[in-house]
C-alpha cells in the first residue's frame, strides 16, 4: 500500500493551480514559488544537461518534496529534542520519507523544492536535514496556522534561512555565561543560607534569567523604553534580583523578617508576591524602565494588571507609540493551561480599548503543577494552546539550551516589534524541588524526580558546551566568575544582617508623586466639588446639541432633545448628571476612562455617551468634543469579560491615578466573576503592598422583583472587606450627591477605591432630580439628614439607603406621619460616625432607631450596621434571611417589600397590619 502525503491530494491540486497562475502571470504568486517554477521549468526543458537531474517523468516528486517540506513546517514541532527530562510522547504519521511518497534512494536526488527554503535546488539529503535543524531540534515552532501570508512569510524567512540556530558571537556567549551564573549560584545560595525558607526557586528553569536579560537588550535596540512584567512566584527573587535591579541586600532583609520601619499599620506581603519598579542601562548604552507588579497566590491574576499598567503607560508617557513599552507576562504551565483569566486577557489583546501592542508570554513549564503531573493538567497537546486562538506564534524551547532559548526570544521581540501581536514561548524545563523548597516531590513523582536527581543545572551544561566547542579560551572563567558572585552576595548579606530597618517598597513611584496615603480625618468632611452653573450649562450645551451636518438617529436626537429640556426647567436626572461630573472633570485636565459591557450607550440606555449616525458605522462623542485644551475622555464597551477587564482597569488606575477610571458592572452581581480582582488587590493591596488605587466600580443594585439575579451587588461582600480606610462604600439617592462623589475621586490629594451601588429604577424616577444649584454648591453629603422632619415631634429615626429611600418617603407621605424621620446612609464606609452621632443628639425625643432595607436580614449593609451602630439599640426591618437574594416571583416581592414598609411604619399608623409572608 502507498503511504499517504500529510497534505493530501488537496494540496498537490493547489500547488497546481498556483503553478497555472503563474504561467499566467509569474509577478502573482509568492517569490519563493516563482523560484521554484522557474526552476521546475528549467528542468523540464534541459533534463538531459545534468547528471542527477530528474527525469520528466519524476516531476511528480517536486510535489512530494513540497509536502515533505510543508509537513516539517506544520508538524516539526512534535518531534523536536525539547524536553530536557523527560521521553516525548510519540506522534503518527512520523516525518519519515515514506509517509510522503519518497524514499532513501531519493535522498541524492537533486529538487527544485530546496529554493522553498533557501538552498536552491539541493540534495533531498540537504533538505532533509536543514528541515530537522530549523525544525526539530531544540526549537519546535507553531505558525502555518496564521491566516496572514505576510506574517507567516516574515517567520518562515526568519528562521529557514538560519536553520533556527543562534550564531553568537565570544563576548555574547560570556555575557550569557554570566548572567546564568548569577541566576544558578543566587539560588544556590539562598539554599544554604535560608534552609527550609520558601522562595519558589527558578531551579531547573534558570536559563529564564539571561533570556529576559536579552529581550530587554533586543527590545531596547528596537525602541523599547519601558517594559512592564507580571509573573506569580516561581523564580520572582532571581528575576527581581538579576533583572530588575532590586538589590541584593534588599531580598536579604525580607529573608531576615524585619518589620518596615515607617508605617506601623502596613502588614506587608511575603517576599515572593512583592512589585517593583527601576531603570537598567542595557549594554547599548540605553536606559530602560522595568516595572513588575505585584501579584498574589493566586497565579495569573496578575495578567490583567500588567496589561492595564502597559496602557495607562502607552497613553501617558509614550503617546500610544506601541514601539515604545511592552509587557512580558511570565507563566506556569498548569495556570496559563487551567486558568480561564488567561484566555480572557488573550482575546482583549487587539481589542481598541484594551490593546497595549503585543505581549510576550513566557512560559515556565516545569511539566507538572503543584503535584499535578502535566498528564492530569490539561487536554490540549501544549499547555500554551490557549495561543493559537489568536493566531499567535508559539515556540517551544529546551530550557537546557540557553543559547536557542536567547536566539528565540530575540526572535520574538522582532516579531512584536513588526507586527505588534502577542508570541508564546514554551520555555520547557523542570522543578528542582517541590512546589516550595520543603514539599517532597518524590510522593506524587518518583520517576521524575529520580531524573532530576541526576540532571546537572543550566549552568554546568553550558560551560561543557562552551569548552567542548572551544568557544570558551579560559577555561578557569566560570570558576572565577562564580567565586567574585558568590563573595559579592556574602557582603550583602552581612550588610542586611547588621541592618535595622526594613524595605521601602519601590513600585510605581514616579507616577504616585505628589499623592499621599489618607488618613482618617480626611473622612470627616468630603471636600467641595461644586461647579459654577455657568459652566455647567456650557457643558451641558456642547453635550446636547449635536453636530448639525451629522444626521442622527431620531431616538438619540430626541433624548438630547430631553437632555437640554432638562436643564431650562432645572430638573436633572442621573445620566445628565453623570454626563457632567465627566464633563466637568476633562475640562479641569482630569482624563476619564470607563469601560464595562455595554457602557457606551449604558446597560439600561441612560448613558448615551457614545452616540452613531443613522446610516453609517460612524460614531459621535460628544463628550470629547468639549474644547481643544480638554482632557482625553475615553469610553469601551468591553468584551464579555468580569474577571479580565476589572483587572485590566485596575492595573490602569494604579499607573494613572489622576485619571477618573471607571468599571461599570452590566448588573451589580456581575462583579462575582471578578472576585478575584476585589479580594486579592481592590481591598487589600494597601495592606499588603503599601498601593494606593483609584479606580471606581459601578454596580447597579436595586429591587424591582425581577427575580434572584441582577437584584443584589452583594453589598455585604464589599463591607466585609472594609477596614484601615482600605475604600468607599456609597449608595446615593440623589443625582446630584453622585455627582459629587465622582468629583470627590480626583479633587483630593490621596486615592481610595470607590465601589457605587448604582440605581435602576432610579434613573428615570420623577423625584430622582437634581437642581443646578445642587451640583454647583457644597459636597458630596455621607448622610443626608430629613429636612422634612420636626425634630421636637420625631420618636423614631429610620436608617436607610438607596433606592429604598423613595419608597419608604412616599409611604410616610401618604400616611402623613410626623413622627418618623428618614435617614439616608449615603456612604457606607468609610462610616460616618461624627455625622450620624450629630444626628442621634439632634433627634433628642428619638427613642427607636431602626434599620431599614430591602434586601434579606443575612445581607445588604445590616450585618454591617449592627456592627458599627454604637448609640443605642438599632433593630432591622428587612426581609427573613435567605440563600438567594431575592424571590423569582413579583408576587412574592410585592408581599414581602409592603411587609418591610408597614413594619417600619407600625406604631405610627392606625389599623395597619403587618403582612406575614
Amino acid at each position: 500500500m502507498t503511504p499517504s502525503t500529510y497534505l493530501g491530494n488537496a494540496d498537490a491540486t493547489a500547488i497546481e493551480a498556483l503553478y497555472e497562475r503563474y504561467r499566467q502571470d509569474p509577478e502573482s504568486v509568492d517569490f519563493g514559488w516563482r523560484k521554484f517554477f522557474e526552476g521546475f521549468e528549467f528542468s523540464k526543458a534541459n533534463f538531459e544537461a545534468s547528471q542527477g537531474a530528474m527525469a520528466v517523468e519524476d516531476m511528480p516528486k517536486e510535489f512530494r518534496v513540497i509536502n515533505l517540506i510543508n509537513g516539517y513546517r506544520q508538524r516539526g514541532h512534535l518531534f523536536t529534542k525539547t524536553n530536557p527530562v523527560r521521553e516525548r510522547r510519540k506522534y503518527l504519521p512520523t516525518l519519515d520519507l515514506e509517509n510522503f511518497d519518497l524514499s532513501e534512494g531519493d535522498l541524492d536526488t537533486v529538487f527544485q523544492a530546496g529554493t522553498q527554503i533557501g538552498l536552491g535546488p539541493a540534495k533531498l539529503r540537504d533538505i532533509v536535514n536543514h528541515l530537522k535543524q530549523t525544525y526539530c531540534q531544540s526549537i519546535g515552532v507553531e505558525y502555518t496556522y496564521i491566516r496572514k501570508p505576510e506574517v507567516a512569510n516574515w517567520l518562515r524567512e526568519k528562521m529557514e534561512p538560519v536553520r533556527n540556530t543562534p550564531n553568537l558571537t565570544a563576548f555574547e556567549k560570556t555575557h550569557i555565561l554570566g548572567k546564568l551564573n548569577e541566576a544558578v549560584v543566587f539560588e544556590n545560595f539562598l539554599h544554604t543560607k535560608y534552609v527550609g525558607q520558601k522562595r519558589f526557586s527558578l531551579e531547573g528553569a534558570e536559563t529564564l534569567i539571561p533570556a529576559l536579560d536579552s529581550v530587554i537588550e533586543k527590545g531596547a535596540e528596537l525602541g523599547i523604553r519601558a517594559f512592564v512584567i507580571g509573573m506569580a512566584h516561581r523564580g520572582r527573587l532571581n528575576v527581581l534580583a538579576n533583572i530588575m535591579g532590586k538589590t541584593y541586600s534588599e531580598i536579604f532583609n525580607e529573608f531576615e523578617g524585619k518589620e518596615f520601619d515607617d508605617d506601623s499599620l502596613f502588614d506587608g506581603d511575603v517576599k515572593y508576591h512583592l512589585g517593583f519598579s527601576g531603570d537598567v542601562i542595557t549594554r547599548g548604552g540605553k536606559t530602560v524602565h522595568l516595572t513588575m507588579s505585584p501579584n498574589p497566590s493566586h497565579l495569573e491574576a496578575v495578567d490583567p494588571v500588567v496589561q492595564g499598567i502597559a496602557r495607562a503607560k502607552l497613553e501617558r508617557k509614550f503617546e500610544m507609540d506601541e514601539n515604545r513599552i511592552a509587557p512580558i507576562l511570565i507563566h506556569g504551565d498548569a495556570s496559563i493551561a487551567g486558568q480561564g483569566i488567561v484566555y480572557e486577557v488573550v482575546q482583549m489583546a487587539q481589542l481598541s480599548g484594551y490593546r497595549t501592542g503585543g505581549t510576550i508570554h513566557i512560559v515556565i513549564n516545569n511539566q507538572v503543577g503543584f503535584t499535578t503531573n502535566y498528564l492530569d493538567a490539561r487536554s490540549s497537546t501544549y499547555c500554551t494552546d490557549v495561543g493559537k486562538v489568536t493566531l499567535c506564534p508559539v515556540f517551544h524551547v529546551n530550557g537546557d539550551d540557553v543559547e536557542s532559548l536567547v536566539y528565540t526570544i530575540n526572535l520574538a521581540m522582532e516579531y512584536r516589534q513588526t507586527f505588534h501581536g502577542d508570541v508564546f514561548i514554551d520555555l520547557l524545563c523542570y522543578r528542582k524541588h517541590g512546589h516550595n523548597e520543603g514539599d517532597e516531590p518524590r510522593f506524587t513523582q518518583p520517576l521524575l524526580y529520580k531524573a532530576i536527581a541526576k540532571h546537572p543545572d543550566p549552568r554546568k551544561i553550558y560551560i561543557e558546551k562552551l569548552k567542548s566547542s572551544k568557544a570558551m579560551e579560559d577555561t578557569r572563567l566560570a570558576s572565577q566568575m562564580e567565586s567574585e558572585f558568590k563573595d559579592m552576595l556574602e557582603e550583602k548579606l552581612n550588610e542586611a544582617k547588621s541592618g535595622t530597618n526594613g524595605n521601602r517598597l519601590s513600585f510605581l513611584e514616579g507616577d504616585w508623586k505628589g499623592i499621599r496615603p489618607a488618613k482618617e480625618e480626611d473622612f470627616d468632611k468630603s471636600p467641595n466639588t461644586g461647579v459654577k452653573k455657568t459652566e455647567l450649562k456650557s457643558i451641558a450645551d456642547k453635550i446636547n446639541n449635536l453636530p448639525k451636518d451629522m444626521k442622527f438617529f431620531k431616538k438619540i436626537e430626541r433624548i438630547m432633545s430631553d437632555r437640554r429640556d432638562m436643564i431650562s426647567k432645572n430638573k436633572l436626572d442621573w445620566g445628565m448628571c453623570e454626563l457632567l461630573a465627566y464633563g466637568s472633570l476633562v475640562s479641569e485636565g482630569f482624563p476619564v476612562r470607563i469601560s464595562g459591557q455595554d457602557v457606551e450607550r449604558g446597560t439600561f440606555s441612560h448613558r448615551h455617551a457614545v452616540v452613531r449616525l443613522e446610516d453609517s458605522e460612524e460614531q459621535y462623542i460628544p463628550l470629547a468634543n468639549l474644547s481643544d485644551k480638554q482632557a482625553k475622555f475615553s469610553i469601551y464597551n468591553s468584551l464579555l469579560s468580569e474577571y479580565g477587564v476589572l483587572g485590566f482597569e485596575y492595573g490602569y488606575a494604579l499607573a494613572s491615578p489622576n485619571t477618573l477610571t471607571v468599571w461599570e458592572a452590566q448588573f451589580g452581581d456581575f462583579f462575582n466573576g471578578a472576585q478575584i480582582i476585589i479580594d486579592q488587590f481592590l481591598s487589600s493591596a494597601e495592606d499588603k503592598w503599601k498601593k494606593h488605587n483609584g479606580l471606581v466600580l459601578y454596580l447597579p443594585h436595586g429591587y424591582e422583583g425581577m427575580g434572584a439575579e441582577h437584584s443584589s451587588a452583594r453589598l455585604e461582600r464589599f463591607l466585609s472587606l472594609c477596614a484601615e480606610l482600605n475604600m468607599q462604600v456609597v449608595n446615593c439617592t440623589t443625582p446630584a450627591n453622585f455627582f459629587h462623589v465622582i468629583r470627590r475621586q480626583l479633587h483630593r490629594d490621596f486615592r481610595k477605591p470607590l465601589v457605587i451601588f448604582t440605581p435602576k429604577k432610579l434613573l428615570r424616577y420623577p423625584s430622582c432630580v437634581s437642581t443646578l444649584d445642587e451640583l454647583s454648591k457644597g459636597s458630596f453629603q455621607e448622610v443626608i439628614d430629613d429636612v422634612k422632619a420636626d425634630e421636637d415631634v420625631v420618636t423614631s429615626v429610620v436608617f436607610c439607603q438607596g433606592k429604598f429611600y423613595y419608597d419608604l418617603e412616599e409611604e410616610r407621605q401618604s400616611l402623613g406621619v410626623k413622627t418618623v424621620a428618614i435617614v439616608r446612609l449615603e456612604q457606607m464606609y468609610p462610616y460616618p460616625e461624627k455625622q450620624i452621632s450629630a444626628l442621634l443628639k439632634k433627634y433628642k425625643k428619638a427613642k427607636d432607631y431602626i434599620w431599614a432595607q430591602e434586601e434579606p436580614e443575612n445581607m445588604g449593609a445590616w450585618p454591617f450596621i449592627i456592627h458599627k451602630f454604637k448609640s443605642g439599640d438599632i433593630r432591622c426591618m428587612c426581609q427573613p434571611e435567605s440563600g438567594s437574594p431575592a424571590t423569582g416571583s413579583y408576587h412574592k416581592y410585592e408581599k414581602r417589600h409592603r411587609a418591610i414598609i408597614d413594619a417600619v411604619f407600625k406604631g405610627h399608623k392606625k389599623n395597619i397590619e403587618l403582612g406575614v409572608d
